[in-house]
């Protein structure tokens, strides 16, 4: 009975830890879904913030757990996966996190969490224990997805600036400060639908481990979904506002119908990989997206030395994430 108590309590934990993590994901990202509409002064800072939340946890109704089946089932051997395991991906994951968001970088939580499922597995099990499937998928979307989110954003910027021709600047500022509230919507649903999906995913395989769920399973218990939703938009609520002026104005200036652009194309690449079930990075996304919008313009608007220093980010994301996950578990595994 005893141990049967400690399994319960050790899982208990767990699942706030990833809850913490989902709330941290939500703090860090949220310059994600507010640096385009609060750097074009569409919204004040407090405003956005909320705006944003609304639509984080709204997208509760809007997708199905596509996402979270590749990070339950998708990623890793169900069979491999156990309290330190879960505890280590978590570790590493959130020691990334905490480091890019000190320094002002947008990293990517989804591939932080990714590298650290993969970093404790292999130190339990080897690399034979990961889905090759979902491993590769996920990688190549580290590419596609910012490419995607860069020619969405720039053929919505060329198709705008077709469209509006002849149009006074002035007026096609107040139209598009309109706009805008839509995109930053759509945008922010999608955030929240693709990365509330992840924790799910992980705090599933977690259940699915230590028998609380089975994986035959069609979705995770309804408390573990409400509970990531919430957690999202809470920490959006907070905001990451070292990211926010890197991702808002750092890149490249933006107005209101550049914000629109970029914010329509990152929501357009957010919807299709979260209905395919990919979990991609909405930092990579709305990042190629912002450039794609830059890049319209001139190939001078953008501010390449600082893109370069994001990519490099995204490149260690996984690798680093791992390598702390690997010690979090190898310290887990010696100490309980």
């Amino acid at each position: 009975m005893e141990s049967v108590q400690l399994g319960f309590w050790v899982v208990a934990l767990l699942v706030l830890l990833a809850i913490a993590f989902d709330f941290m994901n939500g703090f860090h990202d949220a310059a994600n879904s507010i640096a385009t509409v609060v750097s074009t002064g569409v919204l004040k800072p407090q405003q956005a913030v909320l705006f944003a939340a609304f639509f984080n946890l709204i997208a509760i109704f809007v997708f199905h757990l596509s996402v979270a089946k590749t990070i339950g089932k998708g990623i890793v051997e169900p069979g491999v996966v156990d309290a330190n395991v879960v505890f280590g991906a978590l570790i590493g994951a959130i020691a990334w996190n905490v480091i890019t968001w000190w320094y002002g970088i947008p990293s990517s939580s989804s591939h932080a969490l990714i590298g650290g499922i993969v970093g404790a597995t292999i130190a339990k099990a080897g690399p034979a224990a990961l889905i090759a499937a979902g491993i590769w998928k996920t990688v190549a979307f580290i590419f596609v997805s910012p490419l995607l989110g860069m020619v969405f954003g720039s053929a919505a910027m060329v198709l705008v600036a077709w469209i509006f021709r002849g149009r006074t600047p002035m007026r096609i500022d107040r139209w598009f400060r309109r706009a805008q509230l839509v995109s930053a919507g759509l945008y922010s649903l999608g955030h929240g639908g693709n990365d509330a999906q992840k924790t799910i995913g992980i705090i599933w395989l977690l259940l699915i481990a230590s028998g609380y769920a089975s994986a035959a399973d069609a979705q995770p218990p309804w408390w573990v979904i409400w509970s990531c939703y919430i957690a999202i938009a809470l920490g959006t609520m907070f905001g990451g506002w070292r990211i926010v002026k890197t991702m808002g104005q750092k890149i490249t200036k933006l107005k209101p119908v550049g914000g629109f652009c970029a914010e329509t194309g990152g929501a357009l690449t957010l919807f299709m990989a979260t209905v395919l079930g990919i979990p991609v990075s909405t930092t990579h996304t709305i990042t190629g997206a912002i450039v794609g919008v830059g890049s319209t313009r001139r190939a001078s608007a953008v501010r390449w030395g600082v893109a370069g220093n994001i990519v490099w980010a995204w490149i260690f994301t996984i690798p680093a994430s791992a390598f702390v996950a690997a010690i979090a578990y190898w310290v887990s595994f010696r100490v309980f």
